[in-house]
């Protein structure tokens, strides 16, 4: 196994096991969720915070790997660690990177997961100085499937209008990523709609998993665009099975998209 790339390392800042579940589905099959919960807040009641809402989307759709993101840890206004309820509430295991300080305590993206995980790793995505941005991260993981081993990456790109950020942060990514020799199944939100740049070079180095009439995921009432992602590579490491946007308006102010995938 090739090691990822150091040069955008930061210390792992949580990585657990709350279970030891097997899998479910096929042996061959990896079911993949990629969901922005909204720091498990509502839209439609403002302060609110519902991690069973989040839960239960993801018990009913029994995926095997989650790409969360907006996830709070011990922050003042969630009060909880939402990476280790979820984990506890779903029976999965979990990786959470931190991306900021906030309000008291840490948000970021996590990675839960139903197989074990390996080799968490935080990786710190570029922002370009006097910009504003907000700092990102790339998590990943290894599991192992149908025998091979496969990297799980979870990213919540910029938000800014401009696609600066954006694209400085889809192009660390690929750095970091392109000597891997192990497959890699990457999800997040990524801000950015097809056709775009960003979504241009995402596209250079991964397959998505839908690139046609594949549903909007924002915002979670009347959607009118696609901004999180579900891809792989190389592209001849699985074929997709099905995917879909969930309807699920409540829970968060995006919906989430569940891939099946097949492993080769």
């Amino acid at each position: 196994m090739r090691m990822l790339s150091a040069s955008l390392m930061i210390v792992l800042v949580i990585a657990c096991s709350v279970a030891k579940p097997g899998a479910g589905g096929s042996k061959d099959e990896l079911i993949v969720m990629s969901y922005n919960i909204h720091h498990a807040n509502p839209p439609s009641k403002p302060g609110l915070i519902d991690i069973d809402a989040i839960a239960a989307v993801i018990n009913k759709h029994q995926p095997d790997i989650v790409a969360l993101q907006e996830v709070d840890v011990n922050t003042g206004r969630s009060k909880m660690n939402e990476a280790v309820v979820l984990a506890e509430k779903t029976k999965m295991n979990f990786y959470f990177a931190k991306a900021i300080d906030h309000d008291g305590g840490d948000y970021g993206v996590a990675i839960l997961s139903r197989l074990p995980l390996q080799g968490g790793t935080t990786h710190k995505l570029p922002t370009l100085a006097g910009t504003g941005g907000e700092p990102r991260v790339l998590a990943t993981a290894f599991i192992e499937r149908n025998g091979k081993k496969i990297v799980i990456a979870c990213t919540h790109l910029d938000a800014q209008r401009s696609d600066t950020n954006r694209v400085l942060q889809v192009n660390a990514i690929h750095e970091l990523l392109k000597a891997e020799t192990n497959p890699v199944v990457i999800a997040g939100d990524l801000n950015a709609t097809a056709g775009g740049l960003v979504i241009n070079t995402f596209d250079q180095q991964f397959t998505r998993t839908c690139v046609q009439n594949c549903g909007f995921t924002i915002p979670q009432v009347n959607p009118n665009k696609t901004i999180d992602f579900i891809g792989f590579k190389p592209a001849t490491a699985f074929t997709v099975l099905s995917h879909a946007v969930i309807d699920e308006p409540y829970a968060s102010d995006h919906l989430p998209v569940v891939a099946k995938l097949k492993v080769r």
